[in-house]
């Protein structure tokens, strides 16, 4: 295989050609959209030169406890996302809490599983591998915590008269809200389940892209590729049952009641 092959700043401008021209095509159909694609893209450019400084210096470091805080800021973060694509959320601390510990527990452990049995990194803590593989894994189970919560929020609103009847004919929390929360847990899987099913045929990952174009044969980085994917779809699916479990038992109380209004209001 050959050497990686090392990219300067002008070959990264050279790239971004196409991107002003999509800005050109904005200005010349009138569609508002020039300035949004230059902010996003400088902002884009600036944020990951300060995260590769950031990286490269806690790589230097190696501390379990700077590792341990940037995961933890990257969970915080993600929680903030994960809150903010929820249209009437839960209120309180809840409503941030419950969707950023999913995601930092079920991460965590997925996150641990791989770096002390898998790769085998030295030491298991490692910010080479720790932060790089935890962000992918948050990534994706932003997605899915957020969508989860959306459908379970959304349905309990909405069939409220159902769900109260339930409750009054002497069903428990768990049974009345049982099929939304079903419902709440697929569409959180769904994308994990989607992006496993076009993975291979539709698109080449951006890991395994990447690891090929470092020099690395094919067939190596489809099995990073294929680790990398099992671990996202198995710490979503656990992110999404933990948040979906518990706002179920958030939206309701001991005496089997609904409560909306431990929502955040519509109005």
């Amino acid at each position: 295989m050959s050497d990686y092959v090392q990219l300067t700043y002008g070959h990264v401008a050279m790239a971004a050609i196409f991107l002003c021209l999509n800005g050109a095509i904005s200005i010349a159909l009138g569609l508002g959209l020039a300035k949004k694609l230059a902010v996003s893209a400088v902002r884009m450019a600036i944020q990951l030169v300060l995260v590769g400084l950031v990286l490269k210096t806690l790589f230097d470091i190696s501390s379990p406890w700077l590792t341990l805080a940037v995961a933890l800021l990257m969970g915080a973060i993600a929680g903030r996302e994960v809150l903010s694509r929820q249209e009437t959320p839960v209120a309180g601390p809840w409503g941030y809490g419950i969707g950023t510990g999913a995601m930092v527990l079920s991460g965590g452990i997925v996150l641990i599983f791989a770096l002390t049995l898998q790769i085998d990194a030295d030491p298991w803590y490692s910010p080479r591998y720790a932060l790089p593989l935890f962000g992918m894994i948050l990534g994706n189970a932003m997605t899915g915590v957020a969508l989860g919560l959306e459908t379970l929020t959304r349905a309990a609103r909405r069939e409220r008269p159902a769900i109260e009847a339930r409750l009054a004919l002497g069903a428990t929390r768990w049974e009345a809200l049982r099929p939304f929360t079903r419902q709440a847990l697929a569409t959180g899987f769904m994308p994990s389940i989607n992006a496993m099913a076009a993975t291979g045929v539709v698109s080449l990952p951006g890991m395994m892209t990447g690891q090929i174009l470092a020099g690395i044969a094919p067939t190596e980085a489809v099995k990073y590729q294929l680790m990398i994917m099992f671990l996202i779809a198995g710490s979503t699916g656990m992110g999404v049952l933990l948040s979906v479990l518990i706002s179920t038992w958030r939206l309701t109380d001991t005496r089997h009641r609904l409560r909306l209004d431990r929502l955040v209001s519509s109005n």
